[in-house]
Parts: C-alpha cells; structure tokens; sequence
C-alpha cells in the first residue's frame, strides 16, 4: 500500500500491492486525508478500481494508469456537480478488487442427496469436488456482496458460493436419470450441467465460475460393501474355472513343491464339485461325493520317491523292514519330509517286535 501527500494532507498516488492470495476486495485507506485532483492512480493487471462517493458507486477503473481527473471520471463530475475548471481536492472511498482467479475452492454434500436408481431403487449420493471463482463485475459484487468491509477475503463468500453448488448439484444429480454405477463415466458432464445451472446465481453476486469440477460420486459406505461382494461373485464367474487358474498359479511358484501341487490338485477338483453344484455356475446335475479316500504316503528311497502307499501298505513294509523309524515319508498337507517315526506312522512300529538280539 502506498500513499502520496502534497503539503501533508492530499492524497497523491494510489495504488495496491496485493501479498496475500485470498483477499478479493481491499479498500484504500485515506486517513482522513483529501484526494488531490490529477493524482496518480495504478491499477495493476488482475485488479479493478471502484471509486465510492457518499455511499454511490462512482467510476470503476481497469488496468492501467491515471491522472484523476474530470475527463476520466464521468461519474464522479456528475455526483459532485463539477464544472469545467474544477481542480480542487475531493473525498471519496477507493476499493482495489482482485480479478483473477481463486482457485482450488472446495465443495461438497454436507448431506447426502436422495435419487432414484434404476437398477437399485432409491439410493443416498453423496458428491464433492472443486471449482474456481473470480470477479467478473466488480461494481455489482461490490455493491451485493463487499457492501462497506474494507478488507473482504474469499473465504466469506466461499460458503455462499458453496450452497448454491449443493443446490443446484442436488437436483442436477437427481433429475439426471444416470445409474449410479455410471456416474463415475459422466462426471464432465455433470459437472457442466451443474455450472450451469449455478451461472445466473452467481452472475447476481458480480462473480463468475470458470472451472467446476466433481470429482467423486459416492454411496453410502454399507451399499459399496454390498457392491464388493456382488463384484467379487462377478469376478469369480465360472468357479470351475477360477481353481483351475489358481491350481495352475500355485504350480507355477518356484518354491511350490510336490505339496503346493497336490494341495493345488485338491482345490481344482473342489472347484469342479462346487462348479457342478453351485446354482448360477454350474448347469450340469449335481452328483455324490466320491467317498473319502486314506492318505497317500510317498517315501524317500536312495534319492528317489516311491508310492503313493496306503497305510496298509506302508504297515506290510514296517512289517518286513523295508520301512523303518528313519525312513523319510510325505503325505499332502505335511510340511515337508519327516521320519516315519515322526510322523502318526509311529503307530506301525508299535506292532513290529525289535531285532533279535545277537548270537540268538
């Protein structure tokens, strides 16, 4: 802010320099002083000059540079009654407006908004975004919005601004006749049909919206859990195929095993019985469970793998020796090799008498 005085009580040079980034409206402060006729005033890129004479708006200054007097100030000569030769020095009020842009101003749905669905019925939307404002008519917002407040900042129109948005998005949103899962493909749109509407309020205000945006539609927390669920049934599709992929996934770890196989064997044949009997998946007739079969046993023999044995089979070889406490055995499910004698194998060598002793 700069001043000028002529004698020490005239009014010079008037000009803004604006440091802050919310201030819309600044009014020039005179300090009782006159304004001296063909005094200098700077009017910056971004900003307007309104002159207020005895509560009248006056002449209202763009960009540029000015010496103040009767030729420039139509206005103002006529308020004061000024003839020809007037130069004497004068009082009026000056308010420097910030015409650029404020941008990233938030909007949102304090509450949510009741629509009708055509696929879900009536549902609540909630919705937010951003949009920029600037002054378009200083003169008219001076006079409906600043009034008399010397310093006026964005944030105390922003609220205003904000209602507006939410009332006219409410009904844009709920006459728009989009399904809710295609909102998210439509928000340009929306979003124009909104500034829009909201045009001819603001313009009342002297203010403009260059940008509006939405960036986010949403329902209420519960229904999107139920959408999950519904998605992941969707994306499951075909069971019978889904635990094959996964079967086949889990052969393809490196570190898999011959016991991720066969536990990923054991989840591709569940998945075929759930295929076939799982209502909307599967179309062939259900049909019975095979019955339970005993473990397969594998055993480690000289860098080889033998079986699969049965328990019977296993409890002849313990029988014979060619199974002992230390022989290295895997059933599916098993975390790795064991001894027999580890494992619920112990049992076998329960029956099996110990070696005769020697010389006997």
């Amino acid at each position: 802010m700069v001043f000028g005085f002529l004698g020490g009580e005239f009014v010079d040079v008037i000009t803004w320099l604006d440091d802050t980034r919310d201030t819309m409206v600044w009014r020039f402060e005179r300090h009782g002083n006159a304004i001296k006729y063909g005094a200098k005033l700077t009017v910056r890129e971004g900003q307007a000059a309104v002159f207020v004479h005895e509560g009248q708006l006056a002449d209202v200054f763009g960009p540029g540079m000015y010496m103040l007097e009767t030729n420039n100030m139509p206005i103002m000569t006529t308020l004061q009654h000024w003839d020809h030769g007037f130069d004497s020095p004068f009082k009026s009020e000056i308010y420097f407006i910030n015409t650029t842009r404020f941008n990233d101003q938030k909007w949102g749905t304090k509450n949510p908004i009741m629509c009708r669905d055509p696929e879900f019925g009536p549902v609540r939307l909630r919705a937010f975004g951003t949009y920029t404002m600037r002054v378009a008519d200083p003169a008219v917002f001076l006079r409906e919005i600043v009034g008399t407040d010397g310093e006026f900042t964005s944030d105390e129109i922003s609220l205003q601004i904000r209602n507006v948005i939410v009332q006219e998005a409410s009904q844009v949103l709920a006459k728009s006749g989009i399904p809710v899962l295609d909102m998210a493909a439509n928000t340009a749109d929306l979003g124009k049909l909104i500034a829009a509407a909201i045009a001819p309020k603001v313009t009342e205000y002297g203010l403009s919206i260059p940008e509006f945006y939405i960036e986010n539609i949403s329902l209420p927390e519960e229904v999107e859990k139920v959408l999950d669920k519904r998605t992941s049934m969707g994306v499951a599709g075909d069971l019978h195929k889904y635990m094959q992929f996964n079967a086949a996934e889990g052969m393809a770890q490196p570190n898999s095993g011959v016991g991720a196989m066969v536990g990923a064997g054991m989840a591709a044949g569940m998945g075929m019985n759930m295929a076939q009997g799982a209502g909307p998946w599967g179309a062939a007739p259900a049909v019975a469970a095979p019955p339970p079969a005993g473990k397969a046993w594998h055993v480690a023999e000289n860098g080889t793998t033998k079986g699969p044995f049965s328990e019977g089979d296993l409890a002849g070889m313990a029988a014979s020796g060619a199974l002992t406490r230390v022989s290295q055995v895997w059933v599916a499910g098993q975390d790795g090799w064991k001894p027999a004698g580890d494992t619920e194998l112990a049992k076998l060598f329960a029956m099996v008498p110990p070696p005769p002793p020697p010389g006997v």
